[in-house]
């Protein structure tokens, strides 16, 4: 998909009305957990943003970077994500957790980075964060620089894909806590994307369709 042409039309979809919820059920796990949703949402959740980047590739074909995270002691031990992380006392808002998050972990500059907008915030009951999810844009594709503390690959996907859905498919997975769930998931370079980001995923495509692009 044309780049410039993707980042036109995304310009307008974030000017509508997100779909939240209705987006992001699409892509949950089941039986769906409704304290996701919910307002009495937990008082003492932390903070948290992503980054969901788009970059040109050298046919100027729209590409978003996913990373894949090491195995270590934690709910998301192992899981595709965008990246991104914890808002920390010196983050001025949530947009620029999510672009130093983005340049910590693979290296792209947030000087470089244009935002367009963002996606539904997502409670994420496992950790008890509540993410806000930015959309942004580099004009050039950057040269990833991953932490390899924080990243164990990058997994660069064409837009072309994300919008395919044959990729979509269900399955029982096993979380980092032990537990299998049967939940819908993103099959992206023969990595299972659910959870937390397939619902940011579910929301972006449905708000997408929507659209009628």
């Amino acid at each position: 998909m044309d780049f410039e042409k993707v980042i036109y039309n995304l310009g307008l979809a974030l000017k509508e009305p997100l779909p939240g919820r209705q987006g992001q059920i699409t892509m949950a796990p089941l039986p769906v957990d409704e304290q996701r949703f919910v307002e009495n949402i937990r008082s003492d959740h932390k903070k948290g943003a992503v980054l969901m980047l788009f970059y040109p590739d050298k046919n100027n074909h729209a590409f978003v970077p996913f990373i894949k995270r090491p195995t270590y002691p934690g709910v998301h031990s192992g899981q595709i994500a965008f990246p991104g992380g914890k808002m920390e006392e010196y983050d001025r808002d949530l947009s620029e957790t999510a672009l130093r998050e983005t340049e910590e972990e693979i290296g792209v500059q947030a000087s470089k980075v244009e935002l367009i907008g963002k996606l539904s915030d997502l409670y994420i009951p496992p950790s008890n964060f509540m993410v806000s999810p930015y959309i942004g844009f580099t004009f050039e594709k950057p040269e990833f620089k991953p932490d390899p503390e924080e990243v164990l690959r990058i997994i660069n996907c064409p837009m072309k894909l994300i919008l395919d859905k044959s990729i979509r498919k269900k399955g029982m997975i096993r979380g980092s806590t032990g537990v299998s769930l049967n939940a819908p998931y993103f099959d992206i370079e023969s990595e299972m994307v659910w959870g937390a980001t397939a619902m940011m995923l579910g929301e972006f495509t449905y708000l997408w369709e929507k659209m009628g692009f």
